[in-house]
């Protein structure tokens, strides 16, 4: 199985991370930032205007620079098998 990578952004300092995806829906993103045990998880939340995700780690905000509209597409495009009730 292939490990979905994303870049996020540091706020704070501008600095762009690869981040490993756990779970990817519209209504969240799950991410691991590091390896080994000096991981940390974290969940990217749509923001209110829904053009990006944010988050927080160990009192750092990041940001997800993708939109939910552009995340449906990407979960639709790298999984086709699933599917959204009532869309055959």
């Amino acid at each position: 199985m292939q490990t979905e990578k994303i870049k996020v952004r540091v706020t704070e300092t501008r600095q762009t991370l690869d981040v490993v995806v756990l779970n990817k829906r519209p209504e969240h993103i799950e991410v691991v930032i590091g390896e080994g045990i000096h991981n940390v998880k974290c969940t990217l939340a749509p923001t209110r205007n829904g053009l990006a995700y944010a988050g927080t780690v160990m009192g750092r905000e990041i940001v997800y620079e993708r939109s939910v509209e552009q995340v449906k597409a990407d979960i639709d495009r790298l999984n086709p098998a699933v599917k959204k009730s009532g869309r055959w």
